[in-house]
């Protein structure tokens, strides 16, 4: 089946597959975000970002690096937290020395 063919309200629904069971939509959504911890969401990217990020993907897919730079993200903000928390306790405790 073409994806041009592919309609939400037609009856040739595209099969998913978990493991040998053929599923809804919502249960196989349910199956990956049980066994993978994913979640499907929509959402709107540049069109630079994308292009960039399927010249470096090779074999591994876009969407992978995309989500591993969100997660790189994530924690260069939760350690810039961490640190201003260490500074904010140290100057605290210098001023109440004074």
């Amino acid at each position: 089946m073409k994806h041009s063919d592919f309609s939400p309200t037609s009856d040739n629904l595209p099969r998913l597959r978990v493991r040998k069971k053929v599923v809804s939509q919502p249960e196989f959504a349910d199956a990956l975000t049980q066994q993978l911890g994913k979640r499907r969401v929509t959402i709107m990217l540049d069109g630079a970002v994308v292009r960039a990020n399927e010249a470096r993907a090779g074999r591994r897919g876009y969407q992978t690096l995309i989500v591993e730079a969100l997660r790189r993200g994530l924690q260069a903000n939760a350690a810039k937290d961490d640190l201003r928390e260490v500074v904010r306790q140290v100057v605290r405790e210098e001023l109440r020395a004074v």
